[in-house]
């Protein structure tokens, strides 16, 4: 447990060894306004960091740690629970591997491990290769569905946030065709009550909540589909008696430009796609003439767990990976979030 007044203590697993993940943790961690907010404690390879603060030309101690009471929370010195469990010489950067996969996993299951335990106050997550981590025999669609098990948790769901757009998932890693199948009225409800209570905590006090249709023009009173009809519109109605404010189903393309310009301060989706495209195109600028990323904002969160988790909104980037250019601006937006989500007063 956190002791009165003191910073949140906020978990990192870096992420695939071979990836961008090592990377950016290092440059976040080496920004001051990070030790403002937070207590961060990076579960990762001591060796393998130095490497990571040598090609990104950083001024930085990296000092190893057994636990988060040895850790020195100070900036200049990254703290590193070290798992010694890859060889730096055996990391490949651009590469998908069973080694950095198994790596990469494990740091995920050590600090979800420590926050149930209650040794962090969250969790942030660096970017993991689903390839890898199947590769290493650990068969799991992604991050979520990994602290969904170990959390033992069956009722979650995935939101993505930028500033003041955010989107949340009634499905996420499955087939357009199983998506479709799980568009039911139990569902919408607890993706709807689950998002109303995360942006709560994110401090709007009445959320302002719009759930998109599943299909075009919200299914044009069933003429292009029936399940905004038997299973998205009697959900909205169920929450509404709950106290909730929420309205739809909309139109799928047209909602987020309400949200973009005030209308809603969250977006219920039906599916993967649906909020993940519109969020990117509004935090990832892409320069085909530099083939740079200028910005790669925005963050993960998964609700419903009982601990906190936040990451990236962005993969591993392997294409860049070990080369010292790599962007922290969504390490750093998850981290912000994180520690707001820790602080007191958040679960108002």
């Amino acid at each position: 447990m956190r002791e009165p007044m003191k910073k949140p203590l906020i978990g990192i697993s870096v992420g695939d060894p071979a990836g961008i993940g090592p990377e950016i943790a290092a440059k976040t961690l080496a920004m001051p306004e990070i030790y403002e907010m937070c207590r961060p404690l990076l579960v990762a390879e001591s060796r393998m960091m130095r490497e990571a603060v040598r090609f990104s030309g950083l001024e930085l101690e990296v000092r190893a740690v057994n636990t988060p009471g040895e850790g020195l929370y100070r900036c200049g010195v990254m703290d590193v629970l070290d798992l010694k469990n890859i060889e730096p010489a055996a990391i490949r950067h651009k590469v998908a591997a069973a080694e950095t996969g198994r790596a990469s996993f494990e740091y995920v299951r050590k600090v979800i491990d420590l926050a149930m335990a209650g040794e962090i106050d969250a969790t942030v997550t660096g970017p993991i290769s689903k390839e890898a981590i199947n590769l290493a025999g650990f068969q799991y669609a992604g991050h979520t569905e990994i602290y969904a098990e170990f959390t033992h948790t069956k009722d979650y769901a995935m939101m993505l946030a930028n500033d003041q757009f955010r989107v949340i998932h009634v499905s996420t890693h499955i087939s357009m065709r199983e998506a479709c199948n799980r568009v039911k009225k139990e569902r919408v409800c607890r993706v709807i009550r689950l998002g109303h209570d995360a942006v709560r905590k994110l401090g709007v006090e009445n959320p302002r909540i719009a759930v998109a249709g599943l299909n075009p023009h919200a299914g044009e009173a069933g003429l292009m589909g029936r399940e905004e009809i038997e299973e998205i519109e009697p959900a909205i109605l169920q929450v509404r008696t709950e106290g909730i404010n929420v309205e739809g189903p909309s139109p799928p393309d047209t909602i987020f430009s309400k949200m973009q310009g005030g209308q809603y301060d969250l977006v219920v989706v039906m599916y993967h796609d649906q909020g993940h495209i519109p969020t990117k195109l509004i935090g990832f600028q892409y320069d085909a003439k530099t083939n740079t990323w200028g910005s790669i904002s925005g963050v993960n969160i998964t609700c419903g767990l009982p601990i906190i988790r936040v990451s990236v909104d962005h993969g591993t980037a392997f294409g860049k990976a070990g080369e010292g250019r790599a962007n922290p601006e969504s390490l750093v937006d998850a981290l912000r979030i994180a520690a707001r989500f820790a602080s007191p007063g958040s679960s108002s």
